[in-house]
């Protein structure tokens, strides 16, 4: 009966939930982690400066000195609550609980760099410890997730809705690095384009720090938008092309 109680509560999962659950993991810069402390097994909740990889899971850099980094040594079952609240009251706005495994990513690797990179990007700050040896960045690879949009808007995610993987996914990622460069010192007009129009954002200095698959990500200082595709890549050479296209969609909306 309790079952049967759950299910009537739970959404079936849509295009529209896809889209706001991957949205909220894309775009974070804090999360709230909740590990299991080994000496006492008491669950014990940290404040993360949270990324993402380029299949989408979540990336926290951690030191050695934080209580949460023996714990997901010990236990790397771990929980990740994302989505900041804004105005009025803070239960009406969508977050995310992934339930994940910690992942301590390998330095030296092409994951990491990739990981690192991206990671540096969402938070600039974090150069200044980052490169430290007591500092390494964790993956949170996804088990499953529970989304709440909102008031009677309950969904329950599985891994495959919010991880991409594939040789598209490598092929994008190790063409990131130039194709941010390229486009933040000679096309700066553009990213002004896509912060406006399809970020809904205000007037500034936005640069691009990040493309996936999926879409791209934007910042102003503190400031972070997400911008989804028209559809996803397909590979490497879709980059240039899309750029251009959504570019051209937004002078012409303009």
């Amino acid at each position: 009966m309790a079952q049967a109680r759950k299910k009537d509560v739970l959404r079936a999962v849509d295009d529209q939930a896809l889209l706001l659950a991957r949205t909220l993991v894309r775009s974070a810069r804090f999360g709230a982690l909740a590990t299991v402390e080994p000496r006492s097994n008491w669950p014990l909740a940290s404040r993360v400066g949270v990324a993402t990889d380029p299949s989408g899971a979540p990336l926290i850099l951690v030191s050695g000195l934080a209580a949460h980094t023996p714990a997901m040594r010990a236990n790397p079952k771990v929980s990740l609550l994302l989505g900041e609240p804004g105005k009025g009251d803070p239960l009406a706005h969508p977050r995310i609980t992934l339930c994940a495994e910690a992942q301590f990513l390998e330095r030296g690797t092409r994951n990491y760099e990739w990981a690192e990179r991206r990671y540096l990007a969402r938070h600039p700050k974090a150069q200044l410890y980052a490169g430290l040896g007591d500092f390494t960045l964790v993956r949170l690879e996804p088990v499953r997730a529970s989304l709440n949009g909102g008031f009677g808007r309950a969904y329950e995610l599985s891994r495959e809705d919010l991880v991409v993987e594939g040789l598209t996914v490598d092929a994008v990622a190790a063409s990131e690095r130039g194709a941010v460069q390229h486009m933040n010192a000679d096309h700066r007009d553009a990213i002004a384009l896509y912060a406006s129009h399809f970020a809904k954002a205000p007037e500034g200095e936005w640069l691009l720090t990040g493309i996936d698959v999926d879409g791209l990500d934007l910042s102003l200082g503190d400031d972070v938008r997400r911008v989804t595709f028209p559809r996803p890549l397909r590979g490497a050479e879709d980059i240039r092309m899309i750029l251009v296209e959504m570019a051209r969609t937004a002078r012409g909306a303009a």
